[in-house]
């Protein structure tokens, strides 16, 4: 076992598609998707707010590899956005900054569906 779900979708393909939530995440500070999914992004938001934590350059880098460069409504960077107000939040915080909610089943096929956010 690999440790994470392929989602049904090549290597390049699920990368691409957990950078966008996370980046969507961060920027809306919560996101409706499928529940493989979001578990999925939970796992490397909750990465993503650790590196905030620290706040050098090296985490910002690490940081700028998975987080795509997009601005909110503000003009703020989707990086600036994770070191300057979200990650502070956190600070006394060892973990579990995002929650899971279950909402039920998409109406078209049936998938289960849930959101995402960072807890307050």
């Amino acid at each position: 076992m690999a440790g994470y779900s392929r989602l049904r979708r090549n290597s390049a393909q699920r990368k691409a598609l957990l950078r966008d939530l996370v980046t969507d995440l961060i920027i809306n500070g919560q996101i409706e998707t499928t529940e493989a999914k979001a578990k999925e992004v939970k796992k490397l938001a909750d990465r993503m707010v650790t590196l905030g934590k620290t706040n050098t350059l090296h985490s910002r880098r690490q940081a700028a590899q998975l987080v795509r460069f997009e601005k909110d409504s503000d003009g703020k960077y989707a990086i600036q956005k994770l070191f300057s107000e979200i990650a502070p939040k956190f600070a006394t915080r060892n973990g579990g900054y995002t929650r899971v909610i279950k909402t039920g089943f998409r109406r078209g096929d049936a998938a289960p569906m849930a959101i995402v956010a960072f807890v307050e």
